[in-house]
């Protein structure tokens, strides 16, 4: 079982623990909570982070037991701390406009279906790369090669197929 602090409003407050289970982790999450809101837990890695729910309150403490698989946990990279966050805020993501997104790789093959892609958008969560490309029912799907590993989401009010790549310009999950 391995411990990391749990930070409330960017202060340590508690504990987050993970533990590997066969092809699962269990967290468990338990701090103080103030009153009169909802809280998240949240599990932050190197790469990337990973929602486990709301806390349940039991008098002044809040606290979680979750299990995720390797397949949801595998985005995290390895894992720095545990947040508590509000339930009803979501973090703002910093999507930037990727005029050339054929430049933001080296695979000869990435490049070469990204040359002249047009709208993409560029998040950076650690060393993972998203790249959202314009989505469109009635048009060819972009990346369609890679179509297992897109997540179909709404970006700004618009539709984007939004895929994940590791340095080494690798899809992941």
């Amino acid at each position: 079982m391995d411990k990391f602090p749990l930070l409330l409003e960017g202060r340590p407050a508690g504990e987050l623990t993970a533990e590997r289970e066969g092809l699962y982790t269990w967290f468990s999450a338990r701090c103080p909570l103030p009153e009169g809101s909802l809280w998240c837990a949240w599990a932050v890695g190197d790469r990337g982070e990973l929602r486990l729910g709301v806390l349940e309150p039991e008098g002044t403490q809040g606290h979680i037991r979750r299990r995720f698989s390797g397949r949801l946990t595998a985005p995290l990279g390895r894992l720095l701390r545990g947040e508590v966050r509000p339930a009803g805020a979501q973090q703002p993501e910093p999507w930037e406009p990727a005029p050339a997104p054929d430049r933001l790789f080296q695979a000869p093959w990435l490049r070469r279906r990204l040359t002249g892609m047009q709208g993409a958008l560029l998040l950076r969560v650690g060393e993972t790369r998203c790249l959202a490309l314009p989505y469109d029912p009635a048009k060819p799907f972009p990346l369609t090669t890679l179509f297992c590993f897109a997540r179909i989401r709404s970006i700004g009010g618009a539709a984007y197929a939004v895929f994940a790549f590791d340095g080494r310009d690798r899809p992941v999950f």
